[in-house]
Parts: structure tokens; sequence; C-alpha cells
């Protein structure tokens, strides 16, 4: 069943750029922002097996402590 989300005290600059990219894609702007939504969340679920091992080399993890570190950086950074 679909769901209507709302985004609330968007910045005018922000939604400007929005419907600027709307335009190049020729959609309005609620389908630009789930044209977004979609892609964000399509690209969590297809990361190959491959892809994985490559991004964990990237961050240089080598046990789960160290996953743990970068987790508590960023949140620390909040």
């Amino acid at each position: 069943m679909p769901v209507n989300l709302s985004i609330k005290n968007a910045p005018d600059d922000v939604v400007d750029r929005l419907r600027q990219r709307a335009e190049r894609h020729h959609r309005s702007l609620q389908g630009e922002l789930l044209a977004i939504i979609e892609e964000a969340v399509q690209a969590e679920r297809q990361l190959s097996p491959r892809q994985f091992l490559a991004e964990v080399r990237r961050l240089g993890l080598r046990t789960s402590a160290d996953a743990v570190a970068i987790i508590r950086g960023d949140r620390d950074q909040r």
C-alpha cells in the first residue's frame, strides 16, 4: 500500500536545485524525489559480494573492532 511522505522545512536553495534536477530529467518535483529515494534504496540491495569485499578492503577493515571504531568515530562527529 503506498504511503505519503512529507519533508518539512526544506531550505529554499535545496528545493530550487531539486526543481532544476527534475526539469533536467523531465519529471515533476515529486517524481524526482521518488526516483532519488528509489535509487538510494536500490543501491543498498544490489551490492554484490565482490563489491562488498572491495568496500571492506577500501576501508581497511580486518576485524570487527575496526568496524566498531569507524562507527564510533562517525557517531562522535555528530
